[in-house]
Protein backbone atom coordinates (compact mmCIF):
# COMPACT_ATOMS: atom_id res chain seq x y z
CA UNK A 1 0.00 0.00 0.00
CA UNK A 2 1.42 3.56 -0.96
CA UNK A 3 1.09 5.74 1.41
CA UNK A 4 0.55 9.61 0.22
CA UNK A 5 -0.95 11.92 3.28
CA UNK A 6 0.63 12.23 7.25
CA UNK A 7 -0.77 13.96 9.66
CA UNK A 8 1.88 14.84 12.23
CA UNK A 9 0.86 16.12 15.65
CA UNK A 10 3.07 15.90 18.75
CA UNK A 11 4.06 17.39 21.95
CA UNK A 12 6.99 14.86 22.22
CA UNK A 13 9.22 15.93 19.44
CA UNK A 14 12.05 13.79 19.89
CA UNK A 15 13.50 12.57 16.37
CA UNK A 16 10.42 14.64 14.77
CA UNK A 17 12.40 16.68 12.12
CA UNK A 18 15.09 13.47 10.62
CA UNK A 19 11.61 11.20 10.90
CA UNK A 20 9.45 14.14 8.73
CA UNK A 21 12.26 14.33 6.69
CA UNK A 22 12.05 10.29 6.33
CA UNK A 23 8.04 11.07 5.40
CA UNK A 24 9.03 13.54 3.07
CA UNK A 25 11.43 10.98 0.84
CA UNK A 26 8.98 8.23 0.19
CA UNK A 27 6.91 10.73 -1.26
CA UNK A 28 4.42 12.11 1.80
CA UNK A 29 2.52 15.45 1.84
CA UNK A 30 2.81 16.62 5.37
CA UNK A 31 -0.08 18.13 6.98
CA UNK A 32 0.51 19.59 11.03
CA UNK A 33 -1.13 21.07 13.47
CA UNK A 34 0.28 24.29 16.15
CA UNK A 35 3.89 23.59 17.82
CA UNK A 36 4.33 21.07 15.65
CA UNK A 37 3.52 22.70 12.32
CA UNK A 38 5.93 26.11 13.68
CA UNK A 39 8.99 23.34 14.30
CA UNK A 40 8.70 21.92 10.42
CA UNK A 41 8.31 24.75 8.79
CA UNK A 42 11.40 26.31 10.53
CA UNK A 43 13.01 23.39 9.46
CA UNK A 44 12.37 24.28 5.87
CA UNK A 45 10.05 20.89 5.38
CA UNK A 46 7.38 21.19 3.09
CA UNK A 47 4.21 21.06 5.18
CA UNK A 48 0.23 22.20 5.35
CA UNK A 49 -1.33 23.58 8.19
CA UNK A 50 -4.47 21.58 9.27
CA UNK A 51 -6.76 24.42 8.76
CA UNK A 52 -5.95 24.94 5.21
CA UNK A 53 -7.47 21.18 5.07
CA UNK A 54 -10.34 21.78 6.88
CA UNK A 55 -11.01 25.58 5.70
CA UNK A 56 -11.59 26.52 9.09
CA UNK A 57 -9.20 28.48 11.63
CA UNK A 58 -7.79 26.80 15.26
CA UNK A 59 -10.04 28.47 17.10
CA UNK A 60 -10.49 28.41 21.23
CA UNK A 61 -7.14 28.76 22.35
CA UNK A 62 -6.27 26.02 19.74
CA UNK A 63 -8.88 23.59 22.23
CA UNK A 64 -10.23 22.99 18.40
CA UNK A 65 -8.25 22.19 15.38
CA UNK A 66 -8.47 18.70 14.21
CA UNK A 67 -12.32 17.77 15.44
CA UNK A 68 -13.62 18.06 12.01
CA UNK A 69 -15.01 16.46 8.94
CA UNK A 70 -12.29 16.68 6.79
CA UNK A 71 -10.01 15.19 9.05
CA UNK A 72 -11.90 12.28 10.55
CA UNK A 73 -13.42 10.96 7.64
CA UNK A 74 -10.30 11.00 6.26
CA UNK A 75 -8.99 8.81 8.91
CA UNK A 76 -12.41 6.33 9.03
CA UNK A 77 -13.09 5.64 5.68
CA UNK A 78 -12.56 2.30 4.55
CA UNK A 79 -10.73 2.11 1.29
CA UNK A 80 -12.50 -0.60 -0.42
CA UNK A 81 -15.53 0.18 0.90
CA UNK A 82 -17.23 2.26 -2.34
CA UNK A 83 -19.77 3.75 -0.14
CA UNK A 84 -17.00 5.50 1.92
CA UNK A 85 -15.17 6.18 -0.92
CA UNK A 86 -17.91 7.87 -2.71
CA UNK A 87 -18.97 10.02 -0.08
CA UNK A 88 -15.32 11.31 0.47
CA UNK A 89 -15.24 11.72 -3.42
CA UNK A 90 -18.92 14.04 -3.13
CA UNK A 91 -17.18 15.91 -0.25
CA UNK A 92 -13.78 16.68 -2.06
CA UNK A 93 -12.02 14.64 1.40
CA UNK A 94 -8.48 13.31 0.87
CA UNK A 95 -8.22 9.99 2.86
CA UNK A 96 -5.17 10.53 5.36
CA UNK A 97 -3.01 7.30 5.20
CA UNK A 98 -0.70 7.98 8.39
CA UNK A 99 -1.11 9.89 11.96
CA UNK A 100 1.54 10.82 14.31
CA UNK A 101 -0.01 12.15 17.44
CA UNK A 102 1.39 11.74 21.05
CA UNK A 103 -0.71 13.77 24.04
CA UNK A 104 -0.58 16.25 25.48
CA UNK A 105 1.87 16.29 28.95
CA UNK A 106 -1.01 15.55 31.37
CA UNK A 107 1.33 12.94 33.64
CA UNK A 108 4.15 15.24 33.46
CA UNK A 109 2.05 18.62 34.01
CA UNK A 110 0.33 16.52 37.41
CA UNK A 111 4.20 15.72 38.08
CA UNK A 112 5.15 19.33 39.18
CA UNK A 113 4.71 19.89 42.63
CA UNK A 114 1.67 23.09 43.66
CA UNK A 115 0.52 22.46 40.07
CA UNK A 116 -3.45 23.70 40.11
CA UNK A 117 -6.38 21.97 39.06
CA UNK A 118 -6.98 24.43 36.54
CA UNK A 119 -3.39 23.65 35.19
CA UNK A 120 -4.05 20.19 34.82
CA UNK A 121 -7.21 20.13 33.34
CA UNK A 122 -6.16 22.18 29.63
CA UNK A 123 -3.53 19.60 29.75
CA UNK A 124 -6.40 17.21 28.94
CA UNK A 125 -5.92 16.44 24.93
CA UNK A 126 -9.01 16.10 23.24
CA UNK A 127 -8.39 15.93 19.21
CA UNK A 128 -5.26 14.23 19.82
CA UNK A 129 -7.24 10.64 21.69
CA UNK A 130 -9.55 11.32 18.91
CA UNK A 131 -7.27 11.26 15.47
CA UNK A 132 -4.83 7.98 17.46
CA UNK A 133 -8.73 6.17 18.13
CA UNK A 134 -9.78 6.66 14.95
CA UNK A 135 -6.48 5.77 12.76
CA UNK A 136 -6.64 2.89 15.47
CA UNK A 137 -9.61 1.33 14.55
CA UNK A 138 -9.40 1.89 11.17
CA UNK A 139 -5.53 0.20 11.34
CA UNK A 140 -6.38 -2.10 7.97
CA UNK A 141 -5.93 1.09 6.03
CA UNK A 142 -4.16 3.55 7.93
CA UNK A 143 -1.06 3.73 9.93
CA UNK A 144 -0.77 5.29 13.65
CA UNK A 145 2.51 5.80 15.80
CA UNK A 146 1.92 7.14 18.90
CA UNK A 147 5.56 6.54 20.35
CA UNK A 148 8.43 8.02 18.49
CA UNK A 149 10.58 4.94 19.82
CA UNK A 150 8.54 3.61 16.44
CA UNK A 151 9.66 6.02 13.85
CA UNK A 152 12.71 4.02 12.93
CA UNK A 153 10.76 0.71 12.37
CA UNK A 154 8.55 2.72 10.35
CA UNK A 155 10.66 4.20 8.00
CA UNK A 156 12.60 1.37 7.56
CA UNK A 157 9.28 -0.37 6.53
CA UNK A 158 8.20 2.21 4.12
CA UNK A 159 11.82 2.21 2.55
CA UNK A 160 11.32 -1.50 2.15
CA UNK A 161 7.96 -1.43 0.22
CA UNK A 162 5.28 -2.36 2.54
CA UNK A 163 3.80 -1.40 5.94
CA UNK A 164 2.38 -5.06 6.74
CA UNK A 165 -0.89 -5.53 7.65
CA UNK A 166 0.84 -6.97 11.18
CA UNK A 167 2.97 -3.86 11.79
CA UNK A 168 -0.14 -1.59 11.34
CA UNK A 169 -2.14 -3.92 13.82
CA UNK A 170 0.96 -3.77 16.23
CA UNK A 171 0.75 0.32 16.08
CA UNK A 172 -2.76 0.30 16.63
CA UNK A 173 -2.85 -2.37 19.41
CA UNK A 174 -0.10 0.29 21.36
CA UNK A 175 -2.57 3.39 20.38
CA UNK A 176 -5.26 1.85 22.53
CA UNK A 177 -2.80 1.28 25.28
CA UNK A 178 -1.78 4.75 25.32
CA UNK A 179 -4.82 6.31 25.51
CA UNK A 180 -5.94 4.03 28.31
CA UNK A 181 -3.32 4.40 30.18
CA UNK A 182 -3.60 8.57 29.68
CA UNK A 183 -7.66 8.37 30.41
CA UNK A 184 -6.56 6.15 33.68
CA UNK A 185 -3.98 8.84 35.25
CA UNK A 186 -6.72 11.65 34.47
CA UNK A 187 -9.53 9.28 35.98
CA UNK A 188 -7.21 8.51 39.26
CA UNK A 189 -6.13 12.06 39.50
CA UNK A 190 -9.66 13.57 39.09
CA UNK A 191 -10.41 11.19 41.80
CA UNK A 192 -8.40 12.58 43.92
CA UNK A 193 -9.42 16.05 43.57
CA UNK A 194 -12.81 15.39 44.27
CA UNK A 195 -11.79 12.80 47.64
CA UNK A 196 -13.42 9.25 45.31
CA UNK A 197 -10.50 7.13 46.48
CA UNK A 198 -12.74 3.94 45.69
CA UNK A 199 -14.61 4.83 42.79
CA UNK A 200 -17.30 2.07 41.37
CA UNK A 201 -14.85 2.17 38.90
CA UNK A 202 -11.56 1.91 39.82
CA UNK A 203 -8.99 2.61 36.55
CA UNK A 204 -5.43 2.20 36.71
CA UNK A 205 -2.31 1.80 34.74
CA UNK A 206 1.43 0.63 35.07
CA UNK A 207 4.43 1.20 33.17
CA UNK A 208 6.65 -2.02 32.57
CA UNK A 209 10.36 -1.83 34.10
CA UNK A 210 11.27 -5.60 33.05
CA UNK A 211 10.15 -8.73 32.05
CA UNK A 212 11.27 -11.29 34.63
CA UNK A 213 12.39 -14.70 33.86
CA UNK A 214 9.61 -16.64 35.59
CA UNK A 215 6.98 -16.08 38.41
CA UNK A 216 6.69 -17.52 41.59
CA UNK A 217 7.60 -20.88 39.49
CA UNK A 218 9.51 -21.50 36.42
CA UNK A 219 6.22 -22.28 34.79
CA UNK A 220 4.62 -18.87 34.98
CA UNK A 221 4.98 -16.28 33.30
CA UNK A 222 5.89 -12.50 34.84
CA UNK A 223 7.20 -9.03 34.71
CA UNK A 224 7.28 -6.11 37.13
CA UNK A 225 5.43 -2.84 36.43
CA UNK A 226 5.37 0.25 38.58
CA UNK A 227 2.89 3.25 38.91
CA UNK A 228 2.94 6.16 36.99
CA UNK A 229 4.23 8.08 39.28
CA UNK A 230 7.08 5.74 41.62
CA UNK A 231 7.73 7.64 44.78
CA UNK A 232 11.25 8.00 46.00
CA UNK A 233 12.49 5.37 48.10
CA UNK A 234 9.94 2.59 46.69
CA UNK A 235 11.71 -0.74 44.90
CA UNK A 236 9.79 1.04 41.94
CA UNK A 237 12.17 4.16 42.30
CA UNK A 238 15.43 1.92 43.22
CA UNK A 239 18.59 2.01 41.42
CA UNK A 240 20.40 -1.68 40.66
CA UNK A 241 24.08 -1.20 41.28
CA UNK A 242 25.49 -4.72 40.84
CA UNK A 243 24.56 -8.24 40.23
CA UNK A 244 22.36 -10.31 37.74
CA UNK A 245 18.32 -9.53 37.01
CA UNK A 246 15.86 -9.78 40.24
CA UNK A 247 13.05 -12.54 39.91
CA UNK A 248 9.57 -12.33 40.76
CA UNK A 249 10.37 -13.73 44.16
CA UNK A 250 13.32 -11.46 44.54
CA UNK A 251 11.28 -8.45 44.07
CA UNK A 252 8.41 -9.66 46.90
CA UNK A 253 11.02 -10.08 49.26
CA UNK A 254 13.01 -7.54 48.86
CA UNK A 255 9.49 -4.94 48.84
CA UNK A 256 8.60 -6.65 52.44
CA UNK A 257 12.39 -6.04 53.36
CA UNK A 258 12.71 -2.52 52.82
CA UNK A 259 8.86 -1.62 54.18
CA UNK A 260 10.65 -3.10 57.46
CA UNK A 261 13.26 -0.49 58.16
CA UNK A 262 12.58 1.88 56.21
CA UNK A 263 10.97 4.20 58.30
CA UNK A 264 12.67 3.34 61.50
CA UNK A 265 14.91 6.51 62.87
CA UNK A 266 17.94 4.19 64.36
CA UNK A 267 19.97 2.12 62.43
CA UNK A 268 18.37 -0.87 61.91
CA UNK A 269 19.04 -4.35 59.47
CA UNK A 270 16.40 -6.85 58.63
CA UNK A 271 16.66 -10.00 57.07
CA UNK A 272 14.22 -11.71 55.14
CA UNK A 273 13.14 -15.19 53.42
CA UNK A 274 10.18 -15.59 52.02
CA UNK A 275 8.19 -11.99 52.69
CA UNK A 276 8.90 -12.97 56.46
CA UNK A 277 11.89 -11.21 58.59
CA UNK A 278 13.81 -13.66 60.19
CA UNK A 279 16.13 -10.78 62.13
CA UNK A 280 15.54 -7.65 62.99
CA UNK A 281 17.84 -5.40 65.09
CA UNK A 282 19.01 -2.04 65.99
CA UNK A 283 21.85 -1.02 67.02
CA UNK A 284 24.25 2.26 68.07
CA UNK A 285 25.64 1.90 64.09
CA UNK A 286 25.08 -0.40 61.27
CA UNK A 287 27.41 -2.75 62.15
CA UNK A 288 26.39 -3.50 65.43
CA UNK A 289 22.71 -3.48 63.94
CA UNK A 290 23.85 -5.88 61.10
CA UNK A 291 25.32 -8.31 63.84
CA UNK A 292 21.85 -8.11 65.75
CA UNK A 293 20.00 -9.35 62.97
CA UNK A 294 22.44 -11.91 61.99
CA UNK A 295 22.51 -13.86 65.51
CA UNK A 296 18.53 -13.15 65.29
CA UNK A 297 18.64 -16.40 63.08
CA UNK A 298 22.25 -17.24 61.72
CA UNK A 299 20.81 -20.46 59.85
CA UNK A 300 17.64 -18.33 57.50
CA UNK A 301 19.72 -15.37 56.82
CA UNK A 302 21.60 -17.65 54.49
CA UNK A 303 20.65 -17.02 51.17
CA UNK A 304 18.36 -14.20 52.54
CA UNK A 305 17.47 -10.58 51.83
CA UNK A 306 19.56 -7.20 53.74
CA UNK A 307 17.60 -4.21 54.09
CA UNK A 308 19.58 -1.44 55.99
CA UNK A 309 18.12 2.10 56.59
CA UNK A 310 21.75 3.23 57.01
CA UNK A 311 24.29 4.23 54.28
CA UNK A 312 26.29 0.37 54.19
CA UNK A 313 30.45 1.62 55.14
CA UNK A 314 32.89 -0.70 54.82
CA UNK A 315 33.16 -2.41 57.95
CA UNK A 316 29.64 -3.71 57.86
CA UNK A 317 30.25 -4.76 54.09
CA UNK A 318 33.23 -7.14 54.75
CA UNK A 319 30.85 -8.40 57.36
CA UNK A 320 27.80 -9.00 55.12
CA UNK A 321 30.38 -10.14 52.13
CA UNK A 322 30.91 -13.40 54.57
CA UNK A 323 27.60 -14.81 54.00
CA UNK A 324 25.65 -16.00 50.42
CA UNK A 325 23.01 -13.10 50.52
CA UNK A 326 20.63 -12.62 47.47
CA UNK A 327 20.17 -8.95 47.72
CA UNK A 328 21.18 -5.93 50.16
CA UNK A 329 18.73 -2.75 50.14
CA UNK A 330 20.10 0.62 51.78
CA UNK A 331 20.08 3.93 51.24
CA UNK A 332 23.36 4.04 49.46
CA UNK A 333 26.86 2.14 49.91
CA UNK A 334 29.55 3.94 50.39
CA UNK A 335 32.46 3.40 47.24
CA UNK A 336 34.61 1.24 50.04
CA UNK A 337 31.52 -1.12 50.79
CA UNK A 338 30.71 -1.26 46.92
CA UNK A 339 34.42 -2.23 46.65
CA UNK A 340 34.10 -5.22 48.79
CA UNK A 341 30.47 -6.06 47.96
CA UNK A 342 31.01 -5.75 44.12
CA UNK A 343 33.29 -8.68 44.38
CA UNK A 344 30.12 -11.10 44.62
CA UNK A 345 28.95 -11.46 40.99
CA UNK A 346 25.36 -12.35 41.93
CA UNK A 347 24.59 -10.20 45.03
CA UNK A 348 22.08 -7.46 43.75
CA UNK A 349 22.60 -3.89 45.15
CA UNK A 350 20.13 -2.13 45.50
CA UNK A 351 20.40 1.69 45.98
CA UNK A 352 17.01 3.09 47.28
CA UNK A 353 17.37 6.94 48.36
CA UNK A 354 18.11 9.07 51.19
CA UNK A 355 16.05 8.71 53.99
CA UNK A 356 15.48 12.52 53.69
CA UNK A 357 13.81 12.19 50.54
CA UNK A 358 9.98 12.87 50.45
CA UNK A 359 9.47 12.74 46.74
CA UNK A 360 6.41 13.79 45.24
CA UNK A 361 3.35 11.39 44.37
CA UNK A 362 0.38 13.05 42.62
CA UNK A 363 -1.67 9.52 42.33
CA UNK A 364 -3.16 7.77 45.48
CA UNK A 365 -0.83 3.96 46.04
CA UNK A 366 -3.09 1.34 46.99
CA UNK A 367 -2.28 -2.23 47.95
CA UNK A 368 -3.32 -4.27 45.92
CA UNK A 369 -4.26 -8.27 45.93
CA UNK A 370 -5.21 -10.36 43.08
CA UNK A 371 -7.91 -13.11 43.60
CA UNK A 372 -9.76 -15.20 40.72
CA UNK A 373 -11.46 -12.49 38.27
CA UNK A 374 -10.66 -9.68 40.14
CA UNK A 375 -8.81 -7.58 42.75
CA UNK A 376 -8.68 -6.39 46.17
CA UNK A 377 -8.04 -3.10 46.77
CA UNK A 378 -6.47 -1.38 50.59
CA UNK A 379 -4.43 1.32 51.51
CA UNK A 380 -1.01 0.54 52.75
CA UNK A 381 -0.87 -0.78 56.16
CA UNK A 382 0.86 2.11 57.53
CA UNK A 383 -0.48 2.35 60.86
CA UNK A 384 1.82 3.79 63.82
CA UNK A 385 1.55 3.49 67.50
CA UNK A 386 3.89 5.10 69.67
CA UNK A 387 3.79 2.24 73.05
CA UNK A 388 3.47 4.67 75.57
CA UNK A 389 1.05 6.30 74.39
CA UNK A 390 -0.80 2.46 74.53
CA UNK A 391 -2.96 1.17 77.43
CA UNK A 392 -1.59 -0.58 80.53
CA UNK A 393 -4.22 -3.14 81.49
CA UNK A 394 -1.96 -4.87 83.76
CA UNK A 395 -1.46 -3.94 87.12
CA UNK A 396 2.20 -4.23 86.78
CA UNK A 397 3.69 -1.20 84.26
CA UNK A 398 6.48 -1.49 81.60
CA UNK A 399 9.79 -0.55 82.62
CA UNK A 400 11.32 2.32 80.20
CA UNK A 401 13.72 -0.56 79.12
CA UNK A 402 11.02 -3.38 78.39
CA UNK A 403 8.57 -0.29 76.45
CA UNK A 404 12.06 0.30 74.26
CA UNK A 405 11.56 -3.34 73.49
CA UNK A 406 8.53 -3.11 73.00
CA UNK A 407 7.87 -0.47 70.47
CA UNK A 408 10.73 -2.93 68.30
CA UNK A 409 8.54 -5.77 68.50
CA UNK A 410 5.44 -3.66 67.82
CA UNK A 411 7.11 -2.23 64.42
CA UNK A 412 8.10 -5.38 63.43
CA UNK A 413 5.24 -7.68 64.21
CA UNK A 414 2.92 -6.20 61.47
CA UNK A 415 5.03 -7.58 58.83
CA UNK A 416 5.06 -10.75 59.80
CA UNK A 417 2.29 -13.43 58.28
CA UNK A 418 -0.34 -13.62 61.12
CA UNK A 419 -0.72 -15.31 63.35
CA UNK A 420 2.11 -13.22 63.91
CA UNK A 421 4.53 -13.64 67.03
CA UNK A 422 7.96 -11.42 67.39
CA UNK A 423 9.77 -11.84 70.42
CA UNK A 424 12.57 -8.87 71.25
CA UNK A 425 15.30 -8.72 73.30
CA UNK A 426 18.31 -5.97 73.75
CA UNK A 427 16.96 -4.05 70.39
CA UNK A 428 16.75 -7.63 68.47
CA UNK A 429 14.34 -10.18 67.72
CA UNK A 430 15.33 -13.47 69.07
CA UNK A 431 12.32 -15.17 67.96
CA UNK A 432 9.41 -14.86 65.31
CA UNK A 433 6.45 -17.19 64.89
CA UNK A 434 4.87 -16.86 61.81
CA UNK A 435 1.90 -18.09 59.57
CA UNK A 436 -0.05 -20.94 61.89
CA UNK A 437 -3.32 -21.52 62.11
CA UNK A 438 -3.69 -20.64 65.41
CA UNK A 439 -2.10 -18.14 67.44
CA UNK A 440 -0.15 -19.94 70.35
CA UNK A 441 1.03 -22.54 67.62
CA UNK A 442 3.09 -19.24 66.70
CA UNK A 443 4.10 -18.60 69.51
CA UNK A 444 5.82 -22.06 70.67
CA UNK A 445 7.25 -21.51 67.15
CA UNK A 446 9.13 -18.06 68.67
CA UNK A 447 9.39 -19.41 71.97
CA UNK A 448 11.30 -22.50 70.93
CA UNK A 449 13.42 -20.41 68.34
CA UNK A 450 14.80 -18.11 71.03
CA UNK A 451 15.70 -20.83 73.41
CA UNK A 452 17.15 -19.57 77.03
CA UNK A 453 16.41 -16.07 75.32
CA UNK A 454 13.76 -16.10 76.18
CA UNK A 455 14.10 -14.96 79.87
CA UNK A 456 13.65 -11.38 80.07
CA UNK A 457 11.99 -10.95 76.14
CA UNK A 458 8.79 -9.31 75.25
CA UNK A 459 6.62 -10.51 72.95
CA UNK A 460 4.96 -8.46 70.50
CA UNK A 461 0.80 -10.24 68.84
CA UNK A 462 -0.64 -8.59 65.65
CA UNK A 463 -3.86 -9.25 67.00
CA UNK A 464 -5.64 -10.07 70.47
CA UNK A 465 -5.46 -13.24 71.93
CA UNK A 466 -8.78 -15.28 71.71
CA UNK A 467 -8.09 -16.76 75.05
CA UNK A 468 -4.95 -17.21 77.46
CA UNK A 469 -3.14 -19.68 76.01
CA UNK A 470 -0.40 -18.06 74.51
CA UNK A 471 0.24 -15.77 77.63
CA UNK A 472 0.61 -19.02 79.56
CA UNK A 473 3.14 -19.70 77.22
CA UNK A 474 4.84 -16.68 76.99
CA UNK A 475 4.87 -17.00 81.43
CA UNK A 476 6.27 -20.57 81.35
CA UNK A 477 9.35 -19.26 78.63
CA UNK A 478 9.84 -16.33 81.04
CA UNK A 479 8.62 -13.34 78.90
CA UNK A 480 8.28 -10.17 81.08
CA UNK A 481 6.04 -7.95 78.74
CA UNK A 482 3.66 -7.83 75.75
CA UNK A 483 2.09 -5.57 73.58
CA UNK A 484 -1.06 -6.47 71.44
CA UNK A 485 -4.12 -5.16 70.26
CA UNK A 486 -6.65 -6.17 72.42
CA UNK A 487 -10.02 -6.27 71.81
CA UNK A 488 -11.50 -9.75 72.76
CA UNK A 489 -14.35 -10.64 74.49
CA UNK A 490 -12.04 -12.70 76.64
CA UNK A 491 -9.33 -9.83 77.26
CA UNK A 492 -9.81 -10.33 80.62
CA UNK A 493 -8.68 -13.60 80.72
CA UNK A 494 -5.34 -12.87 79.42
CA UNK A 495 -5.16 -9.90 81.36
CA UNK A 496 -5.69 -11.56 84.43
CA UNK A 497 -3.14 -14.34 83.70
CA UNK A 498 -0.45 -11.53 83.48
CA UNK A 499 -1.12 -10.19 87.05
CA UNK A 500 -1.12 -13.87 87.86
CA UNK A 501 2.92 -14.25 86.46
CA UNK A 502 3.86 -10.69 87.10
CA UNK A 503 3.45 -9.97 83.48
CA UNK A 504 2.94 -6.05 82.36
CA UNK A 505 0.36 -5.90 79.22
CA UNK A 506 -0.56 -3.24 77.13
CA UNK A 507 -3.39 -2.79 74.36
CA UNK A 508 -2.30 -0.74 71.07
CA UNK A 509 -6.00 -0.86 69.76
CA UNK A 510 -4.36 -1.48 66.32
CA UNK A 511 -4.48 -4.86 64.71
CA UNK A 512 -1.53 -5.82 62.00
CA UNK A 513 -3.37 -9.21 60.26
CA UNK A 514 -0.98 -9.42 57.47
CA UNK A 515 -1.97 -12.37 55.15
Amino acid sequence: MKMKRALLSVSDKRGLIPFAQGLINQGFELISTGGTYRQLHEAGIAVKEVAEITQFPEMLDGRVKTLHPRIHAGLLAIRNNEEHMAALQEHQIEPIDLVVVNLYPFKATIAKPGVTLEEAIEQIDIGGPSMLRAAAKNYQDVTVICDPNDYEELLQALEAGEVSLELRRKYATKVFRHTAAYDAIISQYLNQQVGEALPDQLTLTWEKVEELRYGENPHQQAAFYRLPFPANRTLAAAKQLHGKALSYNNLQDANAAWRMVSHVEKPAVVAVKHMNPCGFAMGKNLLEAYLGAYEADPVSIFGGIIATNQVVDGETAAKMKEIFLEIILAPSFTEEALEILQTKKNLRLLEMGSATEEGFTPLQEWQLTAVRGGILVQEWDEGRVNVHDAQVVTERKPSEEEYQQLQIGWEIVKHVKSNAIVLVKDGRTVGIGAGQMNRVGSAKIAIEQAGELTKGAILASDAFFPMPDTLEAAAAAGITAIVQPGGSIRDQDSIDAANQHGIAMIFTGMRHFKH
